[in-house]
């Protein structure tokens, strides 16, 4: 929240206790954000591009969510992210991993 600006390599990973309907808004954000709600697996389940700064509409990413990661608005589209896609990360159940790290 209130940050001006964003590297295009950093972004804003959110992880819940267990998986449910992940909510967002964009309240108090001075930017467009790509928002990527992913399940425990790692795969995408849902993609919403280009969050408008300032928008109090919830946005949801489903049931079953367990990470959101927020990147720069349209990177997403730019870097592939698609639902499917699936992700590494160290905070991802490695006996649940599509892709283990």
């Amino acid at each position: 929240m209130f940050r001006e600006t964003l590297g295009i390599s950093q972004g804003m990973l959110f992880i819940y206790e267990r998986p449910q309907d992940a909510r967002f808004w964009m309240k108090n954000t001075l930017i467009p954000l790509d928002m990527i709600f992913v399940d425990p697996a790692g795969t995408v389940r849902h993609v919403h591009h280009r969050a408008v700064p300032g928008d109090l509409t919830p946005i949801s990413g489903g049931d079953g969510i367990l990470k959101v990661l927020e990147i720069n608005g349209g990177l997403a589209e730019r870097l592939g992210i698609a639902p499917g896609t699936e992700l590494q990360h160290p905070s991802i159940d490695q006996a649940r991993a599509v892709w283990p790290c």
